[in-house]
């Protein structure tokens, strides 16, 4: 299992970051890869509360985890410190045994030079997901986080 940490300063007070953070309708915008499309089945912003999201790849050329082209996942919410801190636990459903297992996501947020300083930290990544992979989409999905709630 690996990890990754991703840090991000945005240009917006932390409790528009938090409430995009823990909507639906945001998190379909922002939290998805370029070349991906983002489908939010199941999203309780509590803590206890289920996730269940389809990242569809764009491209037909694109190879899922779940499905020929599609990355579906589900998890819970295990913690929310509001305007500060979300923790998801999350698993990919997939047969294939190097995408398997709980990974979990910790999102901090920390007030810094008129905005938000945004740290992310994906533990227990699977082997079968390179890690400069997974950086890469969260660099992607926190950049659209950044221009989602800095144009409003």
């Amino acid at each position: 299992m690996y990890s990754t940490r991703i840090c991000r300063h945005i240009r917006a007070p932390r409790e528009l970051v938090y409430s995009a953070i823990l909507d639906a309708r945001a998190v379909s915008k922002w939290k998805v890869p370029d070349g991906m499309t983002c489908h939010v089945h199941e999203f309780e912003a509590r803590e206890g509360g289920s996730i269940r999201i389809s990242l569809t790849y764009d491209a037909a050329s694109g190879t899922g985890k779940t499905t020929a082209h599609t990355d579906t996942y589900r998890g819970r919410f295990v913690k929310l410190v509001p305007n500060e801190q979300v923790v998801e636990v999350d698993q990919f459903e997939t047969t294939n045994p190097e995408l398997q297992g709980e990974m979990t996501i910790t999102i901090t947020l920390a007030d810094a030079d008129g905005g938000t300083d945004v740290v992310g930290i994906h533990k227990g990544l699977p082997s079968g997901i390179p890690t400069a992979d997974n950086e890469a989409g969260w660099r992607m999905a926190l950049a659209k986080l950044a221009s989602l709630v800095e144009a409003g």
